[in-house]
């Protein structure tokens, strides 16, 4: 039988990755420091880590990017990962990055509700259209805004002009044989309602699928079955396999104006 517990070990595959996690929250803060418009724990809801930071550009804006972070809906907050703003926020757009209450305090359902409050809190407050990114089981939160039992109002979800799913998890059954699914807690009841590939899409609004070539197997492999089964309702999806890149790699790419993810974020490739 399939090793799904190395399925989805990331860590374990790439050299260095312990280190990783202090460098993010090191970069994150200084990219903080420096920020000249920065709105820190905007409050979605009424619990402690129901709350995001808006970063706004420094000329007009043209809208909103939402970034949900991943961490397998288990570890890590919105701190640290600010720097992956840069990107959007030089081409104009304010970027909403939340926090959500993580397993087992939360059950996946609910932390995908939490992030539909945080998108509307966050569309409160920036006008024009809406632009989702998640990486990781942040790819998966975004992806469930898309589908038929949507959280969102539909005013704010019409105004959801693309959103991209970086290393996405879009069919959590996998999850279940995992020793991890102690913290997470799902049964198979809710790992299917979890899935985005097995719901219909509630609307036509551009999906990108973006994986690292240099990733976990699995991982390519939920980035093509969500751009494949999509496809069928008539969604314009695209599947972007990134040579050379792993899962902790692939989103460093938002830090830079000029890199093809952000063109792909912002709607200029």
């Amino acid at each position: 039988m399939r090793d799904w517990d190395d399925a989805y070990a990331n860590s374990a595959h790439v050299p260095g990755s312990d280190r990783l996690p202090a460098l993010w929250a090191e970069r994150a803060a200084a990219y903080r420091a420096g920020l000249k418009h920065f709105r820190p724990d905007i409050a979605y809801g009424s619990g402690e880590r129901q709350c995001l930071d808006l970063i706004l550009p420094d000329g007009d804006t043209k809208g909103l990017v939402v970034f949900v972070h991943g961490g397998y809906w288990m570890r890590f907050d919105k701190s640290s990962w600010t720097d992956l703003a840069e990107g959007a926020r030089h081409h104009g757009w304010a970027v909403a990055l939340p926090s959500y209450t993580l397993t087992p305090a939360a059950r996946i359902s609910d932390i995908t509700a939490e992030i539909a409050a945080a998108i509307a809190t966050a569309a409160a407050h920036v006008s024009g259209p809406i632009r989702l990114a998640g990486h990781s089981a942040g790819g998966h939160l975004v992806t469930r805004m898309l589908c038929d039992d949507s959280r969102l109002a539909l005013a704010i979800h019409n105004r959801i002009v693309a959103t991209l799913s970086i290393s996405g998890l879009h069919d959590l059954r996998p999850l279940l044989k995992t020793k991890m699914n102690a913290t997470l807690g799902m049964s198979l009841e809710e790992a299917t309602l979890e899935s985005a590939a097995l719901h219909l899409p509630r609307g036509y609004a551009p999906l990108t699928a973006w994986v690292g070539g240099a990733e976990r197997p699995e991982f390519i492999r939920q980035a093509e079955l969500m751009a494949n089964v999509w496809t069928g309702f008539d969604v314009p999806t695209r599947l972007v396999i990134e040579s050379g890149y792993n899962h902790f790699s692939v989103v460093d790419g938002l830090r830079d104006p000029m890199s093809k993810i952000t063109a792909s974020l912002v709607g200029l490739d």
